[in-house]
């Protein structure tokens, strides 16, 4: 079943003060997938820029570079895209997918091509560190022999019944210790946090930025997240390629998910960052994302 789904994120920024000048990079345009096809889309700004450069960045995502470079009040950067999205359900048994020790030795002795495709989502960053907590929390999921793709299940459970969905705990600074602690946090904490789980065992696994279906359909529950973008994971499986899996909601594979971008964790993916020069001012910041499914004639 395809689904088609009208996208729109709207990112505004207000200063206290005119700014006299402004950089900008978005992750707002999203990627053909196995499942996901582009039919459209755009990333409009408001005042005009500029500078406005689109470029593929080393994961193939789609970047934009943005410059407005004249005084400035405020900076609206707003995606529109209509994309179709493919609903596949999972391709293979858990219990008769590769184990997952075996794939942590197939990445190690991984050369050429194989290699480069999954090397830069098997090593620890900043955000996913190999941290003690994660012994604590998944130790036991990863018996010596267990299917992987049973192990992503029982992991992604895990997290789903185990923290606590909180828009107000976190921040993007702030790191899976303390999220561990708390047992709460937002989508883009327990991305990280699986991800950290999955690497520190000599897996890889990609940090997935994109969203979800604002409404669902009629008799269906809404989504955890729905509000903003989504982030989720996609695991290394050697029968499948990469496997998705949304701790948040719990579900391997993801149903209706819109794909952005990914990288390595939030930092190689982040939706709209920038830097502005001019006076010391306050600044005001409103984010909003609709996603809605279209028929698509």
């Amino acid at each position: 079943m395809t689904t088609r789904f009208s996208v729109v994120h709207r990112t505004e920024y207000q200063y206290g003060l005119p700014m006299s000048d402004g950089y900008t990079v978005a992750h707002l345009l999203p990627r053909d997938t196995p499942t996901q096809r582009v039919v459209s889309a755009e990333i409009q700004v408001t005042p005009d820029p500029d500078e406005y450069e689109e470029h593929i960045d080393l994961f193939g995502n789609r970047v934009v570079r943005i410059g407005v470079h004249h005084p400035h009040d405020h900076l609206g950067v707003t995606g529109r895209c209509l994309v179709d999205v493919d609903a596949v359900p999972l391709q293979i048994a858990p219990e008769h997918s590769t184990p997952w020790d075996d794939v942590a030795q197939q990445l190690w002795m991984a050369r050429g091509e194989r290699a480069a495709e999954v090397g830069p989502f098997a090593a620890p960053t900043a955000a996913t560190p190999a941290i003690p907590e994660l012994d604590h929390l998944a130790a036991d999921l990863f018996v010596p022999g267990a299917g992987i793709v049973d192990v992503i299940r029982s992991l992604s459970t895990r997290i789903h019944q185990e923290f606590m969905f909180d828009a107000s705990f976190s921040d993007v600074s702030t790191p899976i210790a303390a999220v561990c602690a708390a047992r709460r946090g937002v989508c883009q904490d327990f991305a990280h946090l699986m991800i950290a789980c999955l690497r520190s065992r000599g897996l890889a696994a990609r940090y997935v930025s994109g969203y979800i279906e604002t409404e669902p359909p009629p008799g269906e529950t809404k989504l955890t997240g729905s509000d903003a973008s989504h982030a989720w994971v996609s695991v290394w499986v050697p029968e499948l390629g990469w496997l998705d899996a949304d701790p948040t909601n719990d579900q391997v594979p993801p149903q209706r998910h819109i794909t952005v971008a990914w990288g390595r964790d939030y930092f190689d993916v982040t939706p709209v960052r920038g830097v502005v020069i001019g006076p010391a001012a306050t600044q005001w910041l409103s984010v909003g994302v609709d996603v809605t499914s279209v028929d698509d004639g």
